[in-house]
């Protein structure tokens, strides 16, 4: 197939470049589940390998792949809505909601192969697709931060704001997507190389900063403003209520634990008590949960032998890696560090 008006080597396969930076990055971050870690790492890899496959089409004629390259971003919706809907219900909710919407563009490839004729028809169900999601994110992103209530205890304010530009994501690819969907239709795709390489170009530059800035953006959260405001009588008297709530029910085991459920044991407002607590403690949500979590832990590596990928787990924390960074950044030393000069600590005060 002759494609005069892609560039020699195709933007395409640079956007699958990027998603696949993107997904690998997306498994990395610390969003509180994995199971949302799952469906974004899932968003990218998709839109990689989609990418791939529209590269080979149009920039080196491969077309035995076409049916697979046309019905592969009836997903991308599904994938994007499931990992934040991931982080707004229960682990018992989440398989009801993925079977839904990750069974329902199978069932539609399944019926268009059997009853459809032309695979143009395709390009408007998959048009509908991202209009009918980004109008779910939508509805989603009006709930506000408090409604992502199994995120990660301060990232669901940052994460609010990045379901918006998911919503312009899907939006960008549906413009784009229709206005290849029209070529087709009206002359039979021979436009369609150049509606790809000039379209590809936007599409480049919202990964790259994509990939600049969300990375930037879970460091910041870890990161408390040097202007944070005196706290009054009613931030300590907050203060004190969570501490006796923590200390009593020792919530910080639980991985799940976020702000709005540690807010709601209190009768209070999300943002009020992240308030108080960045006032009377001089940390976010985020440290100031750790901080009960990494005193378990240190108790624990000093007192056991327990291995300590169990005590991370034990303590709350979801991975490995958040515990060791964590760890250091408090104590000054890893795990393993801490452990050996506290048991020779105890050896040298038994001697004497």
């Amino acid at each position: 197939m002759d494609s005069p008006g892609l560039i020699s080597f195709p933007l395409p396969l640079a956007t699958a470049l990027l998603c696949c930076v993107l997904a690998i990055l997306a498994w990395r971050l610390d969003l509180g589940l994995r199971r949302a870690n799952l469906f974004f790492s899932a968003f990218f890899g998709l839109g990689a390998f989609s990418s791939l496959l529209v590269g080979l089409r149009f920039g080196y004629g491969v077309e035995d792949l076409i049916p697979m390259q046309r019905t592969l971003p009836l997903f991308l919706g599904p994938l994007m809505y499931l990992g934040f809907a991931s982080m707004a219900v229960d682990k018992g909710g989440i398989a009801k909601i993925t079977l839904l919407h990750l069974g329902a563009p199978f069932l539609l490839i399944g019926l268009f192969l059997l009853f459809a004729t032309d695979l143009r028809i395709l390009d408007w169900v998959i048009s509908g697709s991202y209009i009918f999601y980004s109008g779910v994110l939508y509805l989603l992103w009006r709930k506000g931060p408090d409604a992502l209530s199994h995120a990660r205890v301060d990232a669901s304010r940052h994460l609010s704001d990045w379901l918006l530009r998911g919503i312009g994501f899907l939006v960008f690819i549906l413009i784009l997507d229709s206005a290849i969907a029209f070529d087709f239709a009206i002359t039979g795709g021979a436009n369609a190389s150049k509606l790809i390489s000039y379209g590809t170009i936007p599409l480049i530059l919202l990964l790259l900063v994509t990939l600049v800035t969300l990375p930037l953006m879970f460091s910041k959260v870890q990161i408390v403003a040097t202007t944070v405001p005196d706290a009054n009588t009613e931030d300590t008297e907050i203060a004190a209520r969570l501490q006796r709530l923590m200390d009593e029910q020792r919530l910080y085991l639980d991985p799940d634990i976020t702000v709005q459920r540690l807010a709601r044991r209190l009768s209070l407002p999300a943002r009020i008590l992240s308030s108080a607590i960045n006032k009377t403690q001089r940390t976010n949500m985020s440290q100031y949960v750790n901080r009960f979590r990494l005193t378990h832990a240190a108790r624990l590596l000093a007192d056991t032998d327990t291995s300590v990928a169990k005590i991370a787990a034990e303590s709350g924390f979801l991975t490995r890696s958040n515990f060791y960074r964590e760890f250091q950044r408090v104590y000054g030393q890893s795990p393993i560090e801490y452990r050996t000069q506290s048991k020779a600590e105890k050896k040298s005060s038994t001697n004497i």
